[in-house]
């Protein structure tokens, strides 16, 4: 990326574009700190191509009221349609990771939105952070592969190599399922928001 992205596209003076640099961190947290621009911003990763605003105004609106587009009424589109003209998408042109354009009604992912990486982790039913697991999954491997250097019954039952066998796998398993978990949990990458995913 570049070292400077255009900011202010879709003034409504149609002056000149103001050049700043990357979004910061603080200002990509503030953008994904509201469901609907957090929404707006997995809609542009994933279709990657400039979007109206009634197209994205309606998929943001069925996402929130949990239906589909077609069931999507004139109200709830109306009222993120408003809301993202006026707030969400000024806000976000501002920042640098879109470049809406008020008077033709059209949203472009800017070059800094492709470069945003998120993660979300949502806790849901699964209500313990990956951290937490892998330094719990650490302390049972050592305690199990001491147990069983110590010749402890009935760990020293089996072979030392078979235990480390088995933390190897544990460790392997969890380092897959928790790349399958990373992937689906990234925005932009499917074609509902990870939080609206079961």
């Amino acid at each position: 990326m570049s070292a400077t992205t255009s900011r202010g596209h879709g003034d409504d003076s149609g002056g000149p574009t103001v050049e700043s640099g990357e979004p910061t961190r603080d200002e990509i947290y503030e953008i994904l700190s509201n469901s609907r621009r957090r929404y707006a911003v997995h809609y542009l990763q994933f279709h990657e191509e400039p979007v109206e605003l009634g197209t994205l105004a309606e998929q943001l609106a069925a996402w929130e009221c949990d239906t589909t587009v077609r069931n999507v009424t004139s109200a709830q589109r109306k009222r993120t349609y408003t809301a993202l003209q006026q707030e969400h998408l000024p806000k976000m042109d501002r920042v640098g990771i879109v470049e809406f354009e008020r008077r033709d009604g059209v949203v472009k992912p800017a070059e800094a939105l492709s470069d945003i990486d998120i993660y979300t982790e949502v806790i849901s039913g699964w209500n313990f952070p990956w951290s937490d697991y892998y330094l719990g999954l650490s302390a049972v491997a050592a305690a199990l592969l001491s147990a069983a250097a110590l010749d402890i019954v009935p760990f020293g039952l089996f072979p030392d190599i078979g235990w480390a066998v088995f933390c190897v796998t544990a460790f392997a398993v969890s380092a897959l399922a928790h790349a399958y978990i990373t992937r689906r949990m990234k925005l932009g990458k499917s074609p509902n928001p990870p939080e609206l995913r079961s």
